[in-house]
């Protein structure tokens, strides 16, 4: 039975599929992914490469959309063909098969700083062949398809340029931000580019799993002037320092003795995530109320749009990023186009941004 996939736009349809060309070591780990794309519809499988060196051949001559990348492989590994590739200015999207392993991790960060585009955790050794195609069958086709079709109509499209909030707090207390494809990448930037003085905490849920996210804190940590540390339960928010949600528990903050602290827990998903951007936002809202700045970066699906509409309710602002520095416009698109976003800004402007209204200054 086919995945039933709804697209209306041009590119990721059955008449104009996403061409995909798959790279993997393993003859049974690209014959498997081919069998799962090929249960995708808007996708089509236009050829395989058992290492670099052949896939950029292949590349060149196919034309492909998209690339599968196996991270380990002879002749050519996958992060020598990403560099070969963004060396020659490839704008081919790239997705990373990696590990849950502390060398798959860092792998991972590695490739995203190189120009991949987004990653699938490839599922343990001792999974079910059910379990893995499970598992695959859920995110491969969907990350693929993230980059080339439009989740939901847009309504006029969103300024190019940073546009004055309809209302601000008089203070802010806290900034709180949500993002998921492209994160990593542009968490280093925004996060590099504030002051080591920057005079509010902030709270970070970004969607990975267990043990990237340590990871991404720390590498935030060696970007930043300001501290950067994997959120545990009872952490205090202080200014000037960052706390990122961790793979596999909610992230909550609440008010303890007048003092805003973590609360972690392994409950349900939601949005089909854990961390959820919905469950911090809504935690915020309730905290810290109309003295919040949230953001909404880059990210595929809708988390985040009914926190940030808890947030809207107890008068906070709220800044999305724009369509253009969008890795992928999901979850920014669906605030603005609900009308909630205050600030739409290119990932740019985020940084500078959210340090002048923190500090109170008009912009």
């Amino acid at each position: 039975m086919q995945t039933q996939v709804i697209h209306k736009t041009e590119l990721g349809t059955p008449d104009n599929p996403v061409r995909v060309l798959i790279v993997d070591d393993s003859a049974v780990v690209r014959r498997l992914v081919e069998e799962l794309l090929g249960e995708v519809v808007g996708v089509e499988v236009v050829g395989t490469a058992p290492n670099g060196q052949i896939a950029l051949q292949k590349i060149d001559r196919l034309k492909p959309d998209a690339v599968t990348l196996d991270i380990e492989m002879p002749v050519m590994d996958g992060m020598d063909t990403l560099r070969a590739l963004r060396d020659r200015g490839s704008t081919v999207r790239v997705l990373m098969f990696s590990t849950l392993t502390e060398r798959g991790g860092h792998a991972t960060f590695e490739a995203l700083s190189l120009g991949a585009d987004d990653y699938v955790t490839k599922p343990a050794r001792s999974s079910s062949l059910g379990t893995t195609l499970d598992s695959l069958r859920q995110e491969l086709g969907a990350k693929i398809l993230q980059f080339f079709i439009r989740e939901r109509p847009t309504q006029g499209g969103e300024p190019t340029q940073p546009r004055r909030a309809a209302h601000r707090p008089t203070k802010i207390n806290v900034v709180a931000i949500g993002v998921s494809t492209g994160g990593p990448t542009a968490l280093t930037q925004v996060l590099s580019a504030l002051p080591k003085d920057f005079p509010c905490p902030i709270v970070i849920t970004q969607h990975m799993p267990p043990m990237f996210t340590r990871l991404l804190a720390e590498r935030l940590a060696l970007k930043s002037q300001i501290r950067v540390e994997e959120a545990a339960e009872g952490f205090l928010l202080e200014p000037g320092l960052a706390l990122i949600a961790p793979g596999g528990h909610h992230m909550r903050v609440k008010s303890s003795d007048g003092t805003a602290i973590v609360t972690l827990d392994d409950g349900p998903p939601e949005n089909s995530c854990r961390p959820a951007v919905d469950v911090m936002f809504r935690s915020v809202a309730e905290t810290f109320g109309g003295n919040t700045l949230a953001i909404v970066m880059t990210g595929m699906g809708k988390d985040g749009l009914s926190g940030t509409q808890d947030l809207k309710a107890a008068g906070a602002s709220v800044l999305a990023q724009d369509r253009a520095t969008s890795v992928v416009w999901g979850m920014p698109g669906y605030v603005v186009d609900a009308g909630l976003a205050d600030i739409v800004a290119s990932l740019n402007d985020i940084a500078p941004t959210m340090t002048a209204l923190a500090q109170g200054i008009k912009r």
